[in-house]
């Protein structure tokens, strides 16, 4: 394929050629097409690197009716996203090496390029867990309180070393459940669509919980001199955290999701039960200032955390709830709005999404449109935004928290030149390619 006239992210027009192998074989400005090429004609259109989505929640093997790799990679294509990083709190969970094989069997059905972490419990196999081509260690659940894979100090010092010892990072999800208040669960926390739900669970699982977990995993990764990134920080004081460790000597970095981003508790009260996520929702003010780091530079990646759940899941009481929201199909669009509102530049919104994510995790063919790299590309028309609809997006539950906001959604996507998805400007009709979706610690 050879695509004419796109617009990247720096601003500069080029040709971009797609040769056999699925990499870009040249940007450059006036080539010629070759006989029997495809040519695309981009002009007036962006053409940004596909994003890589370090934190998902695929829910395959144990969970499909939430979601499966095909549904999941589906909507992750349909937003641009083309290389998936799934978190190991399945059902298995994915801490042995057996595990790994069954959840990358299912994999083999993703339209998109994935990877697939490991999980650290108090029965984890290293050794064999190990000898699969491992994305990272992670989300490591430090201190939580939720769910059965929480671990504690030691542990967490014992998986830092397994990691460090394979040059391996370490994802942690930092809440320290000692710091949790829990007299913000007593009394009535009102029903499904309330505010009480949302305030309640963001008062319940504190801002200082999220940094003392923050700063105690930082000093335990400079004591090992292990690579540690901090997922879904939603405070500021959680971001100058790692910052400052990494300015210090750390191999630290950190991301922060959309939710945390667009979403606050005084924003999102009406989300009720469906507005519950780990961490939680925080203040507008603190909202603000995490958006200002964004923007700033001190936040290295934003990945959705995209945790599916469905609706009578969801319409539970609070403290019965799952904790989660879908965010995959809606990552590039929101924060491409951002940049046509000019709130970000779109080259800060491509180095978040793709640039840095593939740097941090080693990705050396992924995050860029350049001569050697995977043709994972996505076109974009930035001045043609569209409201969010939970009925237009791909992902199994058919809801979103985001509905009713803007993004700039992709016209089309490449995995590796091939295209995956494709959505007729005109008519908005959309379609999807075949599986073509390999582990990137294969490839």
């Amino acid at each position: 394929m050879l695509i004419t006239g796109a617009t990247l992210a720096d601003g500069r027009v080029r040709d971009v050629r797609i040769g056999d192998d699925g990499r870009i074989a040249a940007v450059s400005e006036g080539l010629g097409a070759d006989a029997g090429e495809r040519v695309l004609e981009a002009r007036g259109r962006h053409l940004l690197p596909g994003a890589v989505d370090v934190h998902v929640h695929f829910r395959e093997p144990g969970g499909s009716h939430k979601e499966t790799w095909t549904s999941g990679s589906e909507s992750a294509a349909a937003g641009g996203v083309t290389t998936v990083v799934d978190q190991p709190n399945t059902s298995p969970p994915t801490v042995d090496g057996a595990a790994f094989s069954s959840k990358a069997a299912l994999a083999a059905d993703s339209l998109v390029d994935y990877g697939i972490n490991g999980g650290v419990t108090p029965d984890w196999d290293p050794e064999s867990l190990f000898e699969r081509p491992l994305f990272a260690l992670g989300e490591v659940f430090l201190a939580d309180s939720t769910g059965d894979m929480g671990i504690d100090a030691d542990l967490f010092a014992d998986a830092l070393d397994e990691a460090s010892a394979r040059d391996v990072p370490v994802t942690v999800h930092a809440e320290d459940a000692t710091l949790f208040d829990e007299s913000a669960l007593d009394g009535d926390l009102g029903g499904v669509g309330t505010a009480a739900t949302v305030d309640a669970w963001s008062a319940y699982r504190t801002a200082d919980a999220e940094v003392a977990a923050v700063e105690r995993a930082l000093a335990a990764a400079a004591d090992r001199d292990a690579r540690v990134h901090v997922a879904h920080t939603s405070t500021p004081e959680a971001v100058d955290a790692v910052a400052d460790a990494a300015e210090g000597g750390t191999a630290a970095t950190c991301e922060v999701t959309p939710h945390h981003l667009y979403l606050s508790r005084e924003r999102a009260r009406s989300l009720g039960t469906f507005g519950r996520m780990n961490p939680p929702l925080r203040s507008e003010e603190r909202r603000e200032a995490l958006f200002a780091r964004l923007a700033k530079g001190a936040v290295d990646v934003v990945a959705t955390d995209h945790a599916p759940h469905t609706v009578g899941e969801k319409r539970a009481g609070l403290v019965d709830a799952p904790s989660g929201v879908p965010g995959v199909e809606t990552l590039y669009p929101l924060l491409l709005e951002s940049a046509r509102k000019g709130e970000l530049s779109l080259e800060r919104v491509r180095d978040v999404v793709a640039a840095n994510p593939a740097e941090i995790f080693g990705l050396d063919r992924k995050g860029g449109v350049a001569e050697g790299r995977d043709a994972d590309l996505v076109l974009v028309d930035t001045a043609d935004p569209r409201e969010i609809e939970a009925a237009a997006l791909h992902s199994a539950p058919a809801w979103t928290p985001f509905e009713g906001l803007r993004g700039v959604f992709p016209e089309m996507t490449l995995v590796r030149g091939e295209v995956v998805y494709e959505r007729d400007p005109a008519t908005g009709a959309a379609s999807f390619g075949e599986p073509v979706g390999r582990n990137v610690r294969e490839s």
